[in-house]
């Protein structure tokens, strides 16, 4: 999950200031942890404590508000009267990678991503978007096959463009259709994990959250260096380290 965390905080600065090409330094003025490593830090812990989504992510949330949780509109509300508002944003897709660590069997994976994003995100493109991210870093880290990975979601998603051409005609959007597939092209033409983050940054768009479903599934295939894990690190208050280190503990490679 730590590769989801790393997109974030690379994309930040460019969300809304894109940057369209891969010449720039990962980490510098303006890098910062958002909703979507909020959220991600929540999905870890609702499965340390057994499945409890819609608690976790309420909690992280009242925890880390505005401005420092750039939530959307949808979801800010959502925090104070927390029911699904079929929502189809890409929110489900970004805060996920811990169910596919965390589950050794892929119908519990599907499901555990599913239950993640049905308490807010209930749009079946929300579902789905979830349950791709998901399920793809399952398929990596078990299998270590971009082929398989391009065999399973390139029937759920068109995974047929480049990211040159992405990068070419991209605009805003957070939905999951849109961005879910612009991450998984940005991770399989990457050739290490840091060179899926930089494809992530430099197609435009919603730089953070591409950032951090192409990072999840970066992570599960490429590993992690560790001088990007630490710089990462650096920008985590304790308790966000604290579920990081138990999660990973139990869970996932070692930070």
């Amino acid at each position: 999950m730590i590769g989801a965390i790393i997109g974030d905080i690379v994309g930040s600065r460019f969300e809304f200031n894109n940057y369209r090409a891969k010449d720039f330094k990962l980490f510098g003025p303006g890098c910062d942890f958002t909703d979507d490593t909020i959220l991600t830090i929540a999905t870890a812990e609702a499965i340390l404590n057994g499945g409890r989504y819609r608690e976790a992510y309420v909690n992280w949330a009242r925890r880390y508000p505005r401005p420092k949780g750039a939530y959307g509109a949808s979801f800010a509300r959502w925090i104070s009267d927390p029911v699904p508002y079929n929502s189809f944003g890409n929110g489900a897709g970004m805060r996920v990678s811990p169910v596919g660590w965390a589950f050794e069997d892929e119908a519990k994976i599907l499901e555990e991503a599913r239950r993640s994003a049905a308490v807010s995100h209930d749009h079946p493109e929300g579902i789905k978007g979830a349950q791709a991210i998901a399920l793809g870093v399952w398929i990596l880290r078990r299998s270590g096959s971009k082929e398989e990975l391009l065999e399973r979601l390139g029937s759920w998603y068109d995974l047929s463009g480049s990211v040159e051409e992405i990068r070419k005609t991209n605009r805003f959007d957070e939905t999951c259709q849109v961005t879910v597939p612009q991450a998984i092209v940005c991770f399989l033409e990457a050739e290490s994990f840091e060179d899926t983050i930089r494809n992530a940054v430099s197609i435009g768009g919603d730089s953070d959250t591409i950032g951090a479903m192409a990072g999840a599934l970066g992570e599960a295939y490429f590993g992690v260096p560790s001088d990007i894990k630490a710089a990462a690190r650096g920008y985590l208050p304790g308790d966000m380290i604290g579920t990081l280190d138990r999660f990973e503990a139990k869970y996932g490679p070692t930070i």
